[in-house]
């Protein structure tokens, strides 16, 4: 394999504490574990404040998944005071993950994969990396298919006809199809232009979608007759009521999968803050830009999904769906083209930027950014996402829950090795080398694998038994729900306490 060279730069002391710590690394790196997308970004490359941050989240927060996600925890039956409660307990959990694995892409200039390789060695740091990815490909093919949709019912608009076409195997018409086929292009070919085409498609689309969101809840409020009835809809788990007394087997698994909503970005997160200014600007632009953009666009999709009971007399949980009710064709087509709009540059934010990088990481002298993203576009078709959306339920247990349970421990390894083995101490250079501290065993830390394995083997069970493979009992059933939380535990006391065990305590020190 061939080797690359990234061409690397160090600042002054003074600099280090006016960036709070952060650091840049001196000459050049000749390795076959370097490439230009996966180098340290440079300092005075290093400009995103905490508005830009906060821009970043609110754009990404301001979603249709996120709408779907509240209305998918009315549809299951929760009042919109438990469904807003939940998301919002689950999205200040996760921050502080965020934030903790944030702070080495700040002081770094690093990105996700290359933050892996301290905990799982530099040939071992694919591993998570490729997790993610994966998770990153479900996710695109997801927002791909949400654009397609909403194109798909566009077309519909004009050729009713189409609605009617017969499935094919995959499971959808052949219209769908194109619709989605059409709407993947298009995001491969932004992906072909580059990063800045994404900074400029997210300022369109943040103002985009959350005017649609509120132009959707003053329509709802007017028709439902006010802000009461929409919001009167009792649980379903109250007195009397079909689901009585079963909340809170509801509620923790539902927890985790709003954790899991954003646990992918809780890993990548390096991705974007290694081009942050200070620490203070990614953390603080973190909070500002996360919890509250997630609880007010949460509400929207809650109160627009009540809504819908008191004036179609059903649950209608998607967007898409709901705005193809409105007569007026000018109503339909922008609505429905804002909406695909927004999923394009979410779907290229959040879904693209990670595994491309990751991607990358696996073969850096032939993998470039593109390719990655390109990577990430096939796979996600392979996945055949608009199974994953078809209903809430397999949405939020099966798809949220589910991943959540690979990447809670990942997170785990991460924030252990940074925070109590290397007290956020890492040799900048030697991780792009070999025979350094982190190449361990030939580029692998078995104990970050042993770690990793022990967090999910015990979801497994439980997994296995939510998409119907195998009969398990209730108890790995009720252990599964809280997939993140467990996974997150047993990984990270498994490896600290190895770590410590096999490596002497002046490696905290690294």
């Amino acid at each position: 394999m061939a080797h690359t060279t990234a061409q690397l730069e160090v600042q002054s002391a003074a600099d280090q504490d006016a960036r709070g710590g952060s650091r840049g690394m001196e000459g050049e790196v000749d390795s076959r574990y370097i490439n230009e997308d996966i180098a340290p970004v440079r300092l005075h490359q290093r400009k995103w404040a905490m508005k830009d941050i906060a821009a970043l989240w609110i754009s990404m927060c301001a979603c249709t998944p996120t709408y779907m996600l509240a209305s998918g925890l009315i549809a299951e039956g929760m009042s919109w005071v438990q469904a807003e409660l939940t998301i919002l307990l689950g999205n200040v959990i996760v921050l502080l993950p965020m934030i903790l694995n944030a702070h080495a892409g700040t002081k770094y200039g690093i990105p996700f994969p290359v933050y892996c390789r301290s905990a799982f060695g530099v040939r071992g740091a694919n591993v998570p990396a490729v997790l993610r990815a994966l998770v990153a490909c479900g996710w695109f093919g997801i927002g791909t298919w949400l654009g397609g949709w909403a194109i798909y019912k566009i077309v519909a608009v004009f050729m009713p006809s189409i609605e009617q076409l017969p499935a094919t195997p995959l499971g959808i018409n052949a219209a769908q199809l194109a619709c989605f086929l059409l709407f993947w292009g298009i995001n491969v070919w932004i992906i072909h232009l580059g990063i800045e085409s994404i900074r400029i498609l997210l300022n369109i689309k943040a103002p985009l979608l959350v005017a649609l969101g509120l132009l959707l809840l003053f329509w709802a409020h007017g028709r439902a007759g006010g802000f009461g009835p929409m919001l009167e809809k009792p649980s379903s788990f109250a007195a009397g009521q079909p689901k009585e007394g079963q909340l809170w087997r509801f509620f923790f698994p539902a927890l985790t999968g709003m954790v899991g909503f954003w646990s992918t970005l809780a890993l990548n997160i390096p991705d974007f803050t290694r081009y942050a200014r200070s620490q203070r600007d990614q953390a603080l632009g973190q909070a500002v830009g996360l919890p509250p953009t997630m609880a007010f666009f949460s509400f929207i999709g809650v109160a627009v999904t009540s809504a819908t009971v008191v004036i179609y007399g059903e649950t209608i949980w998607d967007p898409v769906v709901l705005i193809t009710r409105f007569e007026s064709p000018v109503v339909l087509i922008v609505s429905l083209a804002a909406l695909s709009i927004a999923n394009l540059a979410t779907n290229i934010a959040a879904n693209v930027v990670s595994p491309a990088n990751d991607f990358a990481n696996l073969w850096p002298s032939r993998i470039s950014f593109r390719t990655g993203g390109l990577i990430t576009g096939i796979i996600g078709i392979l996945m055949q996402p608009w199974r994953l959306v078809s209903d809430p339920t397999g949405y939020i247990f099966t798809w949220l829950v589910g991943y959540s349970a690979l990447l809670g421990p990942v997170g785990a390894i991460l924030i252990a090795e940074y925070y109590v083995i290397r007290r956020t101490k890492l040799d900048l250079a030697e991780l792009y080398k070999r025979q350094g501290p982190y190449w361990y065993t030939n580029g692998w830390n078995p104990i970050a694998l042993v770690a990793l394995v022990a967090g999910v083997l015990p979801n497994l069970p439980g997994f296995l038994g939510t998409i119907a493979v195998v009969t398990v009992s209730a108890a790995w059933m009720d252990f599964y729900h809280y997939a993140w939380f467990s996974g997150f535990s047993i990984s990270f006391v498994v490896y600290v306490a190895l770590s410590l065990m096999r490596r002497p305590a002046k490696l905290a020190a690294a």
